[in-house]
């Protein structure tokens, strides 16, 4: 076996803990909401037995997981994605305004042009997504030393800010846009359908394939453009499509669930502090970890919150803004 093809140390572990925790995650998801559920009702409602009451709450507890669970896969990704892009281990697509720049465009569609489903809203998030991060990484690679991990946070928080108020603007004297908005941008997986669930599938399923073929790359990059050039890797186009790979997946998930922040930073982070930064390894295990995170986030959000529920975009933001400080504390925002 050649070296570079040798597993990091726990990576079987650290997977199978994963994967386990991760199915205790799907069935805690089924059971607990509004009104709780035991194993032996939800093993009935699995089995479409007629005369289970809890039948019709298991498929939509189901279809509530199986879209939280995507969400958490492209987020987890995409984090991993601008992280090794940028070579800043705090990058995440919220930080760096891609959420920002999907909500803008999404509300120019509900005002301008009348969207009001996820297939209208999934385009033009895509395009506020696209747009928002081609200008931050123009802004952050201005001047001496192109896209420092510092100059692409802050370039990332100074479009977020403008395009926040931008937003707002826009949406103040329009007091029906605002009804529509207010839900949309906390963040939820809760309002998901088949039908938002189908137009999303799509977009996963490229950007996951996009990032898995640039994983090995994205190796050579973390090593410095020359070094990388020099191992035959082209780093304009491999940015290119790292980038559309991580904009899309999280430009997709914002349409669908609305703007989630902080998963990709919290996934992705945990999992390089245990098995490293080889691409190969950190994408698929910040995918699960991604999942994990936003399923035990959607279910803590209804156990608090019952008999309703407490928005997970507002669950994740509680749990990442700490660990965002945290980290600025200790001096971790340096190149990879």
């Amino acid at each position: 076996m050649e070296r570079g093809t040798y597993l990091p140390k726990h990576f079987i572990a650290v997977l199978v803990f994963s994967l386990v925790l991760l199915m205790l995650c799907i069935l805690a998801s089924i059971m607990f909401g509004a009104r709780p559920l035991s194993l032996q009702e939800v093993i009935e409602g699995l089995m479409q037995n007629p005369d289970s009451s809890a039948a019709s709450i298991i498929q939509k507890r189901v279809l509530r997981t199986i879209f939280c669970l995507c969400c958490g896969i492209a987020l987890g990704i995409s984090g991993a994605l601008m992280q090794s892009v940028t070579r800043n281990p705090i990058a995440d697509p919220s930080i760096l305004g891609v959420n920002t720049g999907a909500a803008l465009f999404v509300v120019c569609g509900m005002v301008f042009f009348q969207i009001s489903t996820a297939n209208q809203y999934i385009w033009f998030a895509l395009a506020g997504s696209v747009i928002t991060s081609v200008f931050v990484f123009g802004i952050g690679s201005m001047g001496r030393g192109g896209a420092t991990p510092l100059k692409l946070v802050l370039a990332g928080a100074a479009t977020t800010a403008a395009l926040s108020s931008l937003t707002t603007a826009i949406m103040i004297p329009r007091s029906y846009v605002m009804d529509q908005f207010r839900f949309w941008q906390v963040g939820s997986v809760g309002a998901g359908t088949w039908n938002s669930l189908t137009t999303f599938i799509p977009f996963l399923v490229v950007g996951v394939i996009v990032a898995l073929i640039s994983a090995p790359a994205l190796n050579a990059l973390a090593l410095g453009d020359e070094v990388a050039t020099g191992l035959g890797v082209k780093t304009g186009l491999l940015r290119f499509f790292a980038v559309f790979a991580g904009v899309i997946l999280c430009g997709a998930t914002t349409a669908v669930a609305g703007p989630i922040g902080f998963i990709g930073l919290l996934a992705t982070h945990v999992i390089r502090l245990i098995v490293g930064s080889d691409q190969r390894w950190l994408i698929p295990l910040s995918a699960i970890s991604g999942a994990v995170i936003l399923t035990i986030s959607d279910v803590l959000g209804r156990i608090i919150g019952r008999p309703g529920e407490l928005e997970v975009g507002v669950l994740t933001a509680f749990i990442g803004a700490p660990i965002l400080i945290i980290l600025a504390m200790k001096a971790k925002v340096r190149s990879l």
